[in-house]
């Protein structure tokens, strides 16, 4: 053991008086302990040559040639984000700004490269996330075709920042060449079953930015509530969200989140699921809901969406033209999952209804038919939809563009195959239900997923877009909502980025560990992986 440990020590000696340490596909980093990236980057080369970084001196600025300029308010508002994640409370003070010596990094120039840089626009599965960095003295380089890798760029050179044994600011000599392994990396939400303050809502997307997910399913509306405030259908919350005038989402509320999250290179993807899930629906929109019968009289409850009224199919038209003026997303979810058939069985219209279409006593047909004509409605409204893993199990005809999102755990291999076999585009959320606790490290659990280990070809496997981490809120909010998420969820941000071959649990819980103190440090209560504290805590009251 003492030979080997000695060998060890002599790697690192010779690794130092080169200057360059190497790691690419989640070889382990021993080291440089102050190298924490989360997630781990494509390729990169770190070296023990650092530089130091002082507020008074230290700018984030726009290269000379760069596409974008001054004018890109993205940008300029992401430059002023990162500068105080660097340095805290400090400020820059021009009046008081010191010489930079020798061994100071003075700048990062953040150089755009394609001609639309997409300052004002809204970022898409097909945005462009890739960047790179090189940190040198004098200048560190951040270089991307457009706004989307440049704030990925910016998270990272801020992870990469440290400090000494005196409290300075340390970067070390760096080059990374960076990109995304899948393109959908999400975060679910549900803000039905309890009401999410916004402020709890702004604060995740901005874990999710530390995080580079980009994607903010919105599972806004379900049995329980209905808090999306519609202007064309108001009574929808007046009556159906827990309070009318406190819990509900306002149409200011909406754009609030959309652009918070549009500044962090993050998509908005509202969910409005049907025909299940709809109690709340009927509280606001009469006649809405099934009525469910016991024996020959209606028993006084209601099941899901009455599928054979045609004023059934006039609202959702006139509520979809509304979604799609209010989410500026080429996507909405439609849901269509976990739809009860008891009531419709126990209604004698539906049965009749049943037998005029030959349906038998199959009721997936009866689900199938609703369905059918919903995706036509939204179809007109432009916009691309995204559908839980039943609507295609049931055999409804889809767009080709539509998203599979497969979600049931114990057909999911067989699930990947066959959505993909049929040529749709799937995400999957099955493994990373993170309302489901346990004792423990059971981030692990999540980190060792392989979202392509699945009977499949390459073109098939080219068919997953990537996936999400899904906290459903029956026990969840704003009490407990951010510890249970963070940093379970980045476990799903790092698979869903890194590459492939990053899959080293001891090497990813060095980095994770450091990684919670991270966004702890920034305001983000992640619930701790270890017993002991945070280096920013040693100071703490």
């Amino acid at each position: 053991m003492y030979c080997l440990l000695k060998l060890a020590s002599l790697f690192v000696a010779i690794a130092f008086s080169h200057g360059w340490l190497f790691s690419d596909s989640g070889k382990k980093l021993n080291v440089l302990d102050e190298v924490s990236l989360w997630p781990l980057p494509q390729k990169f080369q770190t070296s023990a040559v650092s530089f130091q970084l002082s507020a008074n001196s230290f700018q984030i600025v726009h290269a000379k040639d760069s596409t974008a300029g001054p004018s890109c308010s993205l940008l300029q508002n992401a430059f002023r984000r990162y500068f105080e994640y660097i340095f805290g409370e400090v400020r820059k003070q021009d009046k008081s700004r010191k010489r930079a010596s020798n061994s100071d990094l003075v700048e990062l120039q953040v150089w755009i490269s394609s001609a639309d840089p997409q300052c004002d626009g809204y970022p898409s599965l097909q945005s462009d996330e890739s960047y790179e960095l090189s940190v040198d003295q004098p200048s560190a380089v951040l270089k991307a075709p457009n706004v989307w890798g440049a704030l990925r760029g910016l998270e990272t050179f801020s992870q990469l920042i440290y400090k000494d044994d005196y409290g300075a600011n340390n970067i070390n000599k760096t080059v990374i060449s960076d990109f995304p392994r899948f393109a959908h990396r999400g975060v679910l939400l549900d803000t039905s079953r309890h009401y999410l303050p916004l402020k709890v809502i702004l604060a995740n997307l901005e874990a999710m930015a530390i995080n580079k997910l980009n994607v903010f399913h919105w599972h806004i509306v379900d049995d329980p509530s209905f808090p999306f405030l519609s202007r064309t259908f108001p009574e929808l919350s007046q009556k159906g969200a827990y309070n009318p005038f406190t819990h509900v989402y306002t149409p200011s509320d909406v754009k609030m989140v959309i652009e918070f999250a549009r500044m962090r290179g993050i998509r908005v993807i509202p969910e409005f699921d049907t025909p299940g899930h709809t109690q709340a629906w009927g509280k606001g929109q009469k006649d809405l809901l099934t009525p469910c019968y016991s024996g020959s009289t209606p028993s006084g409850t209601f099941g899901p969406v009455n599928p054979i009224l045609n004023s059934t199919y006039e609202f959702m038209a006139q509520f979809f033209k509304e979604i799609s003026t209010v989410f500026p997303d080429a996507y909405v979810h439609l849901g269509g999952d976990e739809v009860d058939f008891s009531c419709w069985k126990s209604n004698p219209d539906i049965q009749r209804f049943m037998e005029q279409h030959s349906f038998g006593t199959d009721y997936r047909k009866l689900e199938s038919f609703y369905i059918q004509r919903l995706l036509d409605i939204v179809t007109t409204t432009k916009k691309g939809y995204m559908v839980w893993q039943e609507v295609f199990d049931n055999g409804v005809k889809l767009k080709e563009d539509t998203v599979v999102e497969v979600w049931i755990g114990n057909k999911m291999e067989e699930e990947l195959q066959n959505v993909t076999r049929a040529g749709f585009t799937t995400i999957l959320s099955a493994p990373w239900y993170l309302d489901w606790i346990s004792y423990g490290q059971d981030w692990q659990r999540y980190y060792k997923v392989e979202p392509l280990s699945f009977p499949g070809t390459d073109e098939q496997k080219k068919l997953v877009i990537g996936g999400e981490a899904c906290l459903w809120g029956e026990y969840v909010d704003a009490t407990n909502l951010t510890p249970r998420l963070w940093p379970r969820a980045s476990a799903v941000a790092e698979r869903l980025w890194s590459d492939e071959k990053v899959t080293d649990l001891n090497n990813a819980y060095e980095r994770l560990a450091q990684h919670r103190c991270r966004m702890v440090k920034r305001g983000i209560p992640a619930e701790p992986l270890f017993v002991g504290h945070c280096r920013h805590e040693y100071n703490s009251p």
